[in-house]
C-alpha cells in the first residue's frame, strides 16, 4: 500500500499560497507523519516540517539523534538535524531568509515559548492559523488509509476474543488490563492507542474511568474500551460491555437499549446528511426508553493517525457527512453507583456514500 505524500504536500501548498503565507511550520508529530511518513515523538526537542511557499521547498528539521531514521522513512529528503546544544530557532532563521512576513502555524499546537522564539527570530512576521487546512485534508480517509485502519481493528478484535477468555471472578481490573496490553504486542501492535479502560460493576458507570484494584464479582458489568497503535501508525478504538456469570433482567434491558441505540446510529450513517443526524438517531432511542439523563456525551469522534480526530459526532454539528469520513458510533448508559454499558464501533462512509463497518466483534450481550 502506498501513501501519496507528494499529493498531500502539494494540496496543502496550494491552500497556503491562497493565504499568501511565506513559510509554514508544521510541528505536530501526527501532522509531520501525515505529510512525510516519518513517525516520531521528539518529546521536548524541536521537530518541524517547514514549507517555504516562496520557492515550493519542503524541509524537515529533526533532532540530530533522529536524522538516520528520518532519512529512511521521510518522503521529504531535505533533512536538517538539530543537536541538543543548538538553538532550533536560530538554526531555522539561518536556513531561511530573514525577510519572512507571514508564518502559518498550527495554533492549537504551538506553545507560547515557541511563539516567543519565533517572534525573536522573525521580528516582522505576522501569523496565520493553518490548523483548519490540515484538518480538512486529514478528515477524508483514502481507501489505503482504511486498509491500515482495518489492520488496527483486526488486531484489537483478536485481543478482545482472547482476552475475555481470561476473565474470572476475583480478577482485578488492572490484571485484565495488563493481560490485554500484553496480547496487543503479541498480535503485532506497537502498543495501546490510549490507556486501556477496564471497569467492573458500579465502576462501569465511569465513561473514562481508570482500571484499579476492583475485583470482578458475579453479576458485574464489565466494560472494556481500548485500541491499538499499529506499526503503520494507525489507531483503533472499540468498546464492548459484558456481564460476568449471570445477568439480571435490568442489566439485559439496559444492554439491549444501548444495542438498539448503537444500531440506530449506524443505520443513520450515509453521505449527504448532517453529522448531527447520527447522534440524534442514537440518542433518541435512549431518551425514548427513559435513560436520556444517563447518556451525557457525544455519540462519536473521528480517528486515524490519532485517537481523536475530526469529525465530532454530536447533536449540534451541522456539517454535512461526506464520502471518506471515518468515526466511531458509541452510545452508552451510565448509572452512578449501579453500572454502565457502552457499545462502540468504527464506521466509514465509503466511496458510494454508504456506511461500512470496520468493527465486526459481536455486539449481542455475552455473559462470561
Amino acid at each position: 500500500m502506498i501513501i501519496d505524500y507528494q499529493t498531500r504536500l502539494q494540496t496543502l501548498l496550494e491552500h497556503l499560497n491562497e493565504k499568501k503565507i511565506d513559510i509554514a511550520l508544521i510541528t505536530s508529530p501526527a501532522n509531520v507523519f501525515y505529510f512525510t511518513g516519518f513517525n516520531s515523538d521528539p518529546h521536548e526537542r524541536f521537530m518541524a516540517l517547514i514549507i517555504d511557499c516562496r520557492n515550493n521547498k519542503f524541509t524537515l528539521f529533526v533532532p540530530a539523534l533522529d536524522k538516520e531514521i528520518a532519512g529512511a522513512e521521510s518522503f521529504v529528503k531535505n533533512i536538517i538535524p538539530i543537536s541538543d546544544e543548538e538553538s532550533p530557532f536560530s538554526k531555522l532563521k539561518s536556513k531561511l531568509s530573514s525577510n519572512v512576513k507571514c508564518i502559518g502555524l498550527e495554533m492549537k499546537v504551538v506553545s507560547m515559548f515557541q511563539h516567543n522564539q519565533l517572534q525573536a527570530a522573525f521580528t516582522d512576521a505576522s501569523y496565520i492559523d493553518i490548523q483548519s487546512d490540515i484538518n480538512k485534508q486529514r478528515l477524508i480517509k483514502s481507501r489505503n488509509e482504511i486498509i491500515y485502519l482495518q489492520q488496527a481493528v483486526d488486531i484489537i478484535e483478536k485481543v478482545l476474543s482472547e482476552g475475555i477468555k481470561k476473565v474470572h471472578v476475583g480478577m482485578t481490573e488492572l490484571e485484565l488490563a495488563a493481560e490485554l496490553e500484553y496480547l496487543m504486542k503479541s498480535f503485532g501492535a506497537v502498543g495501546p492507542s490510549f490507556p486501556t479502560i477496564v471497569l467492573a460493576g458500579e465502576r462501569a458507570a465511569l465513561p473514562h474511568g481508570t482500571p484499579g484494584e476492583r475485583e470482578f464479582k458475579k453479576g458485574d458489568f464489565l466494560l472494556i474500551d481500548f485500541g491499538v497503535l499499529t506499526k503503520a501508525g494507525y489507531c483503533s478504538d472499540i468498546t464492548r460491555t459484558f456481564i460476568i456469570e449471570e445477568a439480571s433482567d435490568k442489566q439485559k434491558d439496559i444492554y439491549n437499549i444501548v444495542l438498539q441505540s448503537n444500531q440506530a446510529g449506524v443505520n443513520a450513517v450515509k453521505s449527504g446528511v448532517p453529522l448531527k443526524t447520527f447522534d440524534m438517531e442514537a440518542r433518541d432511542v435512549i431518551k425514548e426508553n427513559g435513560y436520556g439523563d444517563y447518556f451525557n456525551n457525544r455519540v462519536g469522534h473521528g480517528l486515524g493517525i490519532e485517537l481523536h480526530e475530526e469529525p465530532s459526532i454530536h447533536e449540534n454539528n451541522n456539517q454535512i457527512a461526506a464520502n471518506g469520513l471515518l468515526f466511531t458510533i458509541e452510545p452508552g448508559i451510565y448509572i452512578p453507583d449501579y453500572g454502565g454499558v457502552r457499545i462502540e464501533d468504527e464506521v466509514y462512509i465509503n466511496e458510494v456514500g454508504d456506511a461500512e463497518l470496520l468493527t465486526s466483534f459481536p455486539r449481542e450481550l455475552q455473559v462470561l
